[in-house]
């Protein structure tokens, strides 16, 4: 029972759904199908009557909605046709209502388009005719003439139309005759009509058999039985105060609430004066709704009211008085509408995630109604003010969801949309409904690297493979667009061997060195990094990395002067009168490093005589310690050691000979034990050494060729075996060592021939210092009085 209870509502939703939709179309001729029909059965072509090809039903995803929201048919898509989905019971649809509409829409998309449509429900002969009760008791006054008439309960058949009840007949028939009348909605009830007077005392019960019989084919019927006592004379029936009462109720009254009183009189006295009331000719839904209490005529709610599934009763009450007369009224109960249904909201279509940099995309499409009537059915609709999306109101309360603009997934990439449905009821009501749209990612943000430039060091004599540094770039996109890879780029330099000095891990960005770096050939070289995601299209940038070579202690100091891969040892004459601090030579050395790598400092190792030479620790000019006296050897070999200052340091040594001379007479003869080793140098150096040479060699010869011309000039003068000093100086340059490896000092002598000697040999005398270098040499001891301390002086 409480099931059938349930239906009623239902149905009444159904139907109050197609009542708020508002017409798209025109409306189309009504279908028609028998109940119970077979599943499956056709029932007409929808696309021929839509005037639309079969294939744009599937495009357009056309589908059939039902107000009652259940499946009773079904559209195929592949031939247009509507078929029968399930059995039809038309009793439980439409119960007594006839005809039995079953309004539906045929619902297409891309545009949006409602159709219209009514099913009308047959009946068939499924149903009996049943009486309320099985035995119906009548009390009939002995002295009722003949042609009295007895109502009496109507039987209730499911059915509708022909197949309702059309006829009641009653056997044994000695006394009576039934008619068959219709009533207020329609049914028909029956009547007993007295065809002979009775007599109570011949026969005070008759029993008879009532039929009731539906104009089916083949026909039901129903019986009931029907008991008639008779009762000594009862000449007054009731009456009612009026004939028709009209009433309203709310349909949120409670259970037990009074709906009317009815009151009827009767102006006979005793048990033939008592009234009881009842209701008469009720159906299955006004009993269970209604009761009448048969002594005060309250009539009472006893089931809930919803105004959505019937929002009117009409009753029909009888009062009987204790001798068997009866009276009938009418009352009709109009069920007021409270605001006690909330806004419903069926969403249609849903569309998420959807795509960002897309504008105006339609997200979802829905539907909302509300069961009451009037302002309490009217309904707004609205989401949140801060989100980018709008409502579109369409046709039949169908809205769409569309996106105001274009959304940023990176800003922000899920959106919880709050669709508020409110009615304008009192109180209002409002339902309201969730739903999370997710926003793709497109490929609109290229890779940005954390920095635009990176500066890299590495020491020169790296091991191949070593991790040199990192670069790193973000991508605010998401999913393959977001998967960053690195790779490098053509450098601008065509010389630059890039691919064999660098490369770069695709996924992290770690760079590697290939190979050792030697700083002497490339101090520092640059580049540029690409980091390109995965989207399509692929967007990339790059950055510059410059990569900075560090010096490492990895050449020793070479020696330029004196030369130590010549065939024959370099000797310095130095002439035995030359005082303190007399510049003998001057060691000339580099260093391939830089910085304080390539600092260098002189340091006398091994000398044939100590404390007779010491060497300038930063320039390695070698001078004399102290006075040379007769007794020093003429002969001296000195190792001098030049040193870096790199960590670890690097060293060379060279050996230097030292000749001292008192004149020319004295020839000068190289240490057979300096024999010169060959060595190997590089080009570069070798160069070098022959440049420094030739010029040198040119130099001495220019002097050389100087002393000559002056000699010769002095001989044809006459000075035979005599020597004479000149007063003038004539200036000489035997050695010149700069900052860049030349020797300089400037030297006279007074020389003299002698012309029996046999030798024709020139010999120095002593040298005299010009006040030049007597300065020279003043300033420099004063620079540096460590100086003074290693020559003794």
């Amino acid at each position: 029972m409480e099931a059938e209870e349930e239906r009623f509502p239902t149905l009444r939703q159904v139907l109050l759904l197609f009542v708020l939709l508002a017409q798209t179309c025109a409306e189309q001729e009504a279908y028609r199908v028998a109940e119970e029909t077979e599943s499956g059965s056709f029932v007409a072509n929808l696309a021929k009557d839509i005037g639309l090809e079969v294939r744009e039903l599937s495009r357009r995803r056309a589908r059939v909605i039902f107000n009652n929201n259940k499946k009773h048919f079904q559209l195929n898509l592949q031939t247009g046709d509507l078929q029968v989905n399930e059995k039809l019971d038309r009793e439980e649809l439409c119960g007594p209502t006839e005809p039995c509409e079953l309004q539906f829409q045929v619902l297409l998309e891309e545009p949006l388009e409602v159709y219209k449509f009514k099913l009308l429900v047959s009946d068939i002969n499924d149903n009996p005719p049943v009486f309320p009760e099985a035995e119906m008791i009548l009390k009939i006054m002995e002295n009722t003439l003949p042609g009295a008439v007895f109502p009496l309960k109507n039987a209730q058949d499911l059915d509708v139309g022909i197949n309702n009840v059309q006829n009641y007949t009653i056997y044994p028939n000695s006394h009576f005759h039934v008619l068959t009348r219709n009533g207020s909605e329609g049914r028909k009830y029956p009547v007993l009509v007295l065809d002979k007077v009775l007599d109570r005392e011949e026969q005070p019960e008759l029993r008879l058999t009532l039929l009731a019989a539906d104009g089916g084919a083949p026909p039901k019927s129903g019986t009931a039985r029907v008991l008639i006592d008779v009762l000594d004379v009862n000449d007054n029936a009731p009456e009612f105060a009026q004939p028709l009462y009209r009433v309203q109720v709310l349909e949120s009254s409670p259970l037990g609430s009074l709906v009317v009183t009815v009151s009827a009189r009767d102006l006979d006295i005793g048990i033939n004066g008592d009234i009881s009331y009842c209701l008469s000719y009720s159906s299955q839904e006004i009993s269970k709704t209604f009761e009448v209490k048969s002594l005060s005529g309250e009539v009472r709610l006893i089931k809930t009211l919803d105004f959505e599934t019937i929002s009117s009763y009409e009753l029909e009450i009888d009062a009987s008085d204790g001798g068997g007369l009866s009276g009938k009224c009418s009352v009709s109960i109009e069920v007021v509408d409270v605001n006690d249904n909330y806004p419903e909201l069926s969403i249609s279509s849903f569309s998420s995630p959807i795509p960002e940099n897309s504008p105006e995309i339609e997200v979802a499409l829905f539907r909302i109604r509300d069961r009451d009537s009037e302002n309490n059915g009217r309904m707004t609709c609205s989401i949140q003010d801060d989100l980018p999306f709008l409502l579109k109101p369409t046709e039949e309360n169908f809205y769409t969801l569309i996106t105001n603009g274009a959304l940023d997934r990176e800003t922000r990439a899920e959106y919880n949309v709050t669709i508020t449905v409110t009615d304008m009821g009192t109180p209002r009501l409002q339902t309201q409904h969730n739903i999370t749209v997710l926003v793709s990612d497109v490929n609109d943000n290229a890779p940005a690297f954390t920095q635009t430039s990176y500066t890299l060091f590495i020491r020169e004599n790296n091991s191949p493979a070593l991790h040199m540094g990192s670069v790193s770039a973000t991508d605010t996109d998401a999913g393959a667009n977001a998967q960053v890879t690195y790779s490098l780029l053509p450098p601008q330099d065509p010389s630059l061997p890039l691919d064999s000095l660098v490369s770069i891990n695709a996924d992290n960005g770690h760079l590697f060195a290939l190979r050792a770096l030697d700083f002497e050939a490339l101090q520092a070289f640059e580049f540029l990094v690409g980091a390109t995601d995965r989207g399509s299209p692929a967007l990339s940038s790059q950055a510059l990395v410059r990569v900075q070579v560090l010096d490492a202690n990895d050449n020793a100091p070479f020696v330029l002067y004196p030369l130590q891969n010549g065939s024959a040892p370099c000797t310095e004459l130095v002439p035995r009168a030359a005082e303190p601090g007399y510049l003998v030579s001057k060691v000339v050395a580099v260093d391939g490093d830089s910085g304080q790598n390539a600092w260098l400092s002189y340091q006398l190792l091994k000398a044939t005589e100590p404390g007779l030479f010491g060497v300038w620790a930063h320039n390695g000019e070698v001078r004399t310690a102290r006075l040379l006296s007769e007794r020093d050897a003429a002969k001296h070999r000195l190792l001098l050691l030049v040193k870096d200052n790199g960590e670890p340091p690097l060293s060379a040594s060279v050996t230097l000979h030292v000749l001292l001379v008192d004149g020319f007479s004295q020839p000068y003869l190289p240490l057979p034990e300096a024999a010169a080793d060959a060595a190997q140098t590089d080009p570069l150096t070798v160069y070098l050494v022959i440049a420094l040479a030739s010029v040198s060699s040119l130099f001495l010869f220019s002097v050389l060729a100087f002393i000559a011309v002056r000699l010769c000039r002095r001989s044809r003068a006459g000075l035979v075996g005599g020597c004479s000093v000149p007063e003038a100086h004539f200036p000489g340059r035997l050695v010149d060592v700069s900052g860049t490896g030349t020797l300089s000092q400037s030297y006279q002598y007074e020389v003299c021939l002698t012309g029996g000697s046999g030798s024709n040999e020139f010999k120095f005398l002593k040298p005299i210092f010009p006040n030049i270098l007597g300065q020279d040499v003043g300033r420099k001891s004063e620079g540096n009085p460590s100086f003074h301390n290693s020559l003794g002086i």
